[in-house]
């Protein structure tokens, strides 16, 4: 039985914010000409980042393939980059996107590289395009104000802890996604339970600090304070984390999957003299979180 033809979005949708949805809704579009929309993109933890402030990537493969599928996307296909780096640009198209993904119609950004070396940017995918009877749309960027929506500028502004900016240009609020697990119990001590959640290894941590936000637990939403760092106040030294205390919920989430929303930065990560200290802060923090609407 033939594979069906297919409508390829191209990109590696880093966050998938606002600028790659467009590239997203341009494949979904080729649906009323019998075309399946799909994504061929890498795996972030094997993508490659410029050595520099912003780098590290926004989500896990797991997260970006839920937002992409909720844009309308049948199928993704990702590899890891160093599986494919050496091939030349022709080859890519024509092994990759004409034999493998069954492309009519392939989409990307004005910015998108291809081939060893990324030698080959939209000019040679039409080029190609053309050779192997695959059509080529370059989508137009998508603006902010007088800016390009991008996902380095997104890395940006989560490094500054400016989420609510961050959130505008992602089209929804930035998410922390993971198995809650078990941690050293101290927030239980100081009346204050919390859940953990670890970034991956290449994983871009925000600005280090307590955002309010929320959280859905089977089909509840519920207001949350994160506190995103490591925890200068306990001594030792420790990978950053996500620590979520959950208003006005109580019970048992070890080994649960959760998506943690944040909302807005409420103030910077701070090492205090006591633990007393510390929970007369989060009870301040829990109640402009309160606040928000």
């Amino acid at each position: 039985m033939e594979l069906a033809r297919t409508a390829v979005a191209l990109g590696l949708f880093d966050g998938v914010h606002i600028g790659h949805r467009a590239v997203l809704a341009e494949a979904c579009a080729q649906r009323d000409r019998h075309l399946v929309p799909v994504v061929f993109t890498f795996t972030p933890e094997s993508a490659l980042y410029k050595p520099d402030s912003d780098s590290g990537y926004i989500y896990g493969m797991e997260i970006k393939r839920r937002l992409i599928a909720s844009c309308g996307i049948s199928r993704t296909c990702s590899a890891d980059f160093a599986s494919l780096k050496g091939l030349s640009g022709e080859n890519f198209v024509r092994t990759v996107l004409k034999g493998h993904m069954k492309a009519a119609f392939v989409c990307c950004g004005k910015d998108f590289r291809f081939g060893s070396n990324a030698s080959c940017g939209v000019d040679e995918l039409k080029v190609f395009g053309r050779r192997y009877g695959i059509e080529v749309k370059v989508v137009e960027d998508v603006f902010a104000g007088d800016s390009v929506v991008s996902s380095s500028s997104i890395r940006r502004l989560l490094r500054e802890g400016n989420v609510e900016k961050a959130n505008e240009l992602l089209g929804e609020a930035y998410v922390i996604s993971g198995t809650v697990r078990d941690g050293s119990h101290i927030g239980r001590t100081i009346d204050f339970p919390t859940i953990n959640q670890h970034f991956g290894e290449k994983q871009l941590v925000p600005a280090y600090g307590v955002y309010s936000g929320t959280v859905c637990i089977d089909g509840e939403i519920y207001r949350t304070v994160t506190n995103i760092g490591v925890k200068p106040t306990i001594a030792g030294e420790r990978s950053p984390l996500s620590e979520t205390h959950i208003l006005g919920f109580s019970g048992d989430l070890y080994g649960r999957e959760l998506d943690v929303r944040l909302g807005r930065f409420i103030r910077g990560e701070k090492k205090f003299a006591s633990l007393d200290e510390l929970k007369s802060q989060i009870s301040r923090d829990i109640d402009e979180a309160s606040a928000d609407i």
